[in-house]
C-alpha cells in the first residue's frame, strides 16, 4: 500500500474584461512552487504566501519565458497520473476555483492549436501509449462515462434513454456508484473525442431547457482503463483496471458579487453547499492525517462528511481513499476578487495535507465477480430460510419485469400475486435482500459481458442520440456520421450560442426550403425544430426560406402571436428578413447565430465602392481636411 498525499497545483490566469474594465491590479505573485497574495484594503499587512507542488503563472502573454502554457501543466500533472493508471491505480484530477477562475480552460481548453486542456491531452495520449505497444501477451481495453451534476441531481449525459435523474446508491463490495450510468467501449482518440462532444451537447440542450448554463453543474468524465496480460507458461491471465476521474466542479460564487437572484440564487446555493461539503471532507481528512494520536477510540472529529453532498460521495475514494489524486486551484489575479481568491488558496493548502492510501488495483474482475457469486448464494440461503424458496425458483426478471408482477403468476400457477407481495413484505429482511440480490444479478452480467457485446451496445447508444437529436432538428452530416459544427456550403442555417466556449457552437438546426416551423414537441403539431424550456411557445416561429426573383434564397422569420423572439436585441412582433450574421434568440434563454453561406459569399465576392478620381473630386482633399481640423483645434 503507497500512501501519497494529493498533489497541488495553483494557476493564475489573465485578467478578463471586466477586470481590466474596473482598472483592477494584479495582488498575486509567484517565485518557484511558492504562491504570494496581498490585501488591496490593507497594503501595509504583510503578503500571505503559500506553497505548493506548482505554482502556475498564466497571467502574462506566451512571450513571457516565466508563462506557463496548457502543454507545461500536462507535463507536470497529465502525464505523472496518466503513468500512474498504466502502473494500476486509480486516478484522479479536479479543478477548483470561483466562476471564471480558468477551471474549463485548464481541463478542457480550447479546440484551437496547442489551447487543449489536461482531458483531451490525456486522452490523446492514453491511445498513442496504447498504439505503441508491441507486446502480443499484453492488450488493453477502455471504457468511459460522462455526468453531471446539477442542484444535487445526477444525470447521464452520453446514453439519451436516461433522461431523469439517476439514483446513487451503495453496494457492499463497490461502494458508492451511479445505478444504470452508461459505460460506453471506445477503441480510438476519436472516439473518445466525440462522446466528450456529444456530452457538452447533451449539456446544451440541457442548459437551455432547465435555465441553466455549464458552470451551474459539476462535470465528472470518468474512463475506466483495462490491462490483460496473458502468460503463455502457465496459460493464465491477470488484469489491472484502473479508474481515471477527471472532473471540472461548478465555480464557487458569492451572490453579492454575482447579483444572483430566483433560480440563479438557489443553483448557487446548491453549488455552493456541494463545495462547502467538499471544503469539509479535504479539512476532515487533513485533520485525521495530521493527528499524532496514537489512540484507536475513533473521536467525534474524525467523522468525513462524505454523504452530505452527492459530489464528495461519489469522489469518496479520490479523496483519501484509493486514488493518486491531484488539485488544480484555478485563481483570478484581481483585487476585486481578494477574498475569493485567498479562500482557494486555503482551500488548496488544505488539500495538499491529505494522504491517500492508493493500491494497485491487480486483477479485480476475477475477485469481484467471485465475491459477488458468494453474495448471491448467501443472499439466497437466506431467503430459503425465511420460507422465500419457491419464489427464487422463478427468474429475477419476470419478479421485477412489472409492477403487476403478472409474469409470475402464470409461472408459479397456484401463488397470487398479492400473497407473494404479503409474503415478501411480512418477512423481516425479504424486500431488502431481494433487491440486493437483483442489483448483485446485474453486476455480475455487467462483468461477464464480452468486448463484442459492449461495442455492439456502445454503437446502439449512438444511433439512438443521433435519432434523438436528429428528431430535434439538429443536423447530422449526410453521410449520418459525425455529429457536431461543420459548415454547410449552401443551406441556411442556425448555430447555437453560449457564454461557455464548451457550450457554443454545439448544435446546429437547417432551414429547409419553403417553411421550418420552431416550437415545443407535440404529437398534433410536428415542429422541425424541438425547444423547450422557459418561454417557448407550442408555435413559436416560422422560418420561411424562398428564392427572390433574382434566384437569391431569402429567408424571412416570421414570430407567432405573443411570442418572444428577437432579433440583434430587438424584440420582432411581424416578419423580418435575415441576413447573414444575424443574433436571433427565442425565449429567455435559446440565443442563436444565423448562417447563410450563399448570402455570405455573395457579399465577399461583391467589389468594394468605387471613389471618384481626385480629378473629379469636387470637395477639399483628404490631406486639406486633416489639416483644416487641426488648425481649428
Amino acid at each position: 500500500m503507497s500512501g501519497a498525499s494529493v498533489k497541488v497545483a495553483v494557476r493564475v490566469r489573465p485578467f478578463n474584461s471586466r477586470e481590466t474594465g474596473k482598472e483592477s491590479k494584479c495582488i498575486i505573485q509567484m517565485q518557484g512552487n511558492s504562491t504570494t497574495i496581498l490585501n488591496p484594503k490593507n497594503p501595509k499587512e504583510p503578503a500571505k504566501s503559500f506553497s505548493f507542488d506548482y505554482s502556475y503563472w498564466s497571467h502574462t502573454t506566451p512571450e513571457d519565458p516565466t508563462f506557463a502554457s496548457q502543454c507545461l501543466v500536462y507535463n507536470d500533472i497529465g502525464k505523472e497520473m496518466l503513468q500512474h493508471a498504466f502502473e494500476g491505480y486509480n486516478v484522479c484530477i479536479f479543478a477548483y476555483g470561483q466562476t471564471g477562475a480558468g477551471k474549463s480552460y485548464t481541463m478542457m481548453g480550447k479546440q484551437e492549436e496547442g489551447q487543449e486542456g489536461i482531458i483531451p491531452l490525456l486522452c490523446e495520449d492514453l491511445f498513442e501509449k496504447i498504439n505503441d505497444n508491441n507486446q502480443e501477451e499484453l492488450s488493453y481495453s477502455v471504457e468511459v462515462s460522462y455526468m453531471e451534476i446539477y442542484c444535487e441531481r445526477v444525470r447521464d449525459l452520453l446514453n439519451p434513454k436516461n433522461k431523469g435523474n439517476l439514483r446513487v446508491r451503495e453496494h457492499p463490495l463497490l461502494g458508492p456508484y451511479v445505478e444504470d450510468l452508461s459505460k460506453l467501449a471506445v477503441t480510438s482518440y476519436t472516439d473518445i473525442a466525440d462522446l466528450m462532444d456529444a456530452g457538452n451537447k447533451a449539456r446544451t440542450v440541457a442548459a437551455t431547457n432547465m435555465n441553466e448554463t455549464s458552470s451551474r453543474s459539476h462535470a465528472v468524465f470518468t474512463i475506466v482503463f483495462t490491462q490483460r496480460k496473458h502468460d503463455s507458461e502457465t496459460d493464465l491471465s491477470t488484469e489491472k483496471v484502473s479508474k481515471i476521474s477527471l472532473v471540472d466542479l461548478a465555480g464557487s460564487e458569492r451572490a453579492d458579487s454575482t447579483g444572483a437572484k430566483g433560480t440563479r440564487l438557489k443553483e448557487g446555493a446548491n453549488i455552493n453547499k456541494s463545495l462547502t461539503t467538499l471544503g469539509k471532507v479535504i479539512s476532515a481528512l487533513a485533520e485525521v492525517d495530521n493527528c499524532t494520536s496514537k489512540s484507536k477510540k475513533k473521536k467525534k472529529s474524525d467523522f468525513i462528511p462524505y454523504r452530505d453532498s452527492v459530489l464528495t460521495w461519489l469522489l469518496r475514494e479520490n479523496l483519501g481513499g484509493n486514488s493518486r489524486t491531484a488539485m488544480v486551484a484555478a485563481l483570478s489575479p484581481a483585487d476585486i476578487n481578494y477574498d475569493e481568491t485567498l479562500g482557494t488558496l486555503r482551500y488548496a493548502d488544505r488539500a495538499k495535507q491529505i494522504k491517500c492510501n492508493a493500491v494497485i488495483n491487480e486483477d479485480p474482475n476475477a475477485k469481484l465477480v467471485r465475491e459477488l457469486k458468494d453474495e448471491v448464494t448467501r443472499l439466497r440461503d437466506l431467503l430459503r430460510a425465511q420460507g422465500l424458496g419457491d419464489i427464487l425458483d422463478t427468474p429475477m426478471g419476470s419478479l421485477t419485469a412489472s409492477p403487476s408482477l403478472g409474469s409470475l403468476c402464470g409461472q408459479l400457477g397456484l401463488l397470487s400475486v398479492t400473497s407473494i407481495q404479503e409474503r415478501i413484505m411480512s418477512t423481516p429482511g425479504g424486500e431488502e435482500a431481494i433487491e440486493r440480490l437483483k442489483e448483485s444479478e446485474k453486476f455480475i452480467a455487467e462483468l461477464n459481458e464480452t468486448w463484442e457485446e459492449k461495442l455492439r451496445k456502445t454503437e446502439a447508444i449512438r444511433m439512438e442520440r443521433e435519432a434523438l437529436l436528429a428528431e430535434m432538428g439538429v443536423a447530422i452530416r449526410e453521410d449520418g456520421g459525425t455529429l457536431g459544427v461543420f459548415s454547410p456550403k449552401k443551406t441556411p442555417h442556425l448555430v447555437n450560442l453560449n457564454e461557455d466556449p464548451l457550450m457554443s457552437e454545439c448544435l446546429l438546426y437547417y432551414i429547409k426550403d419553403g417553411l421550418t416551423r420552431v416550437g415545443l414537441a407535440d404529437v398534433e403539431r410536428r415542429q422541425d425544430i424541438v425547444l423547450s424550456g422557459a418561454h417557448i411557445k407550442e408555435e413559436h416561429c416560422i422560418f420561411r426560406s424562398e428564392r427572390n426573383l433574382n434566384g437569391d434564397v431569402v429567408v424571412l422569420l416570421i414570430p407567432c402571436e405573443a411570442s418572444e423572439t428577437y432579433v440583434n436585441g430587438k424584440r420582432v412582433d411581424s416578419a423580418v428578413q435575415l441576413r447573414s450574421g444575424n443574433r436571433i434568440i427565442m425565449g429567455k434563454n435559446h440565443v442563436f447565430r444565423f448562417n447563410h453561406p450563399e448570402q455570405a459569399r455573395a457579399e465577399r465576392r461583391r467589389p468594394p465602392p468605387q471613389r471618384p478620381p481626385w480629378s473629379q473630386w469636387t470637395g477639399p482633399s483628404p490631406r486639406e481636411s486633416f489639416w483644416r481640423s487641426r488648425a481649428s483645434t
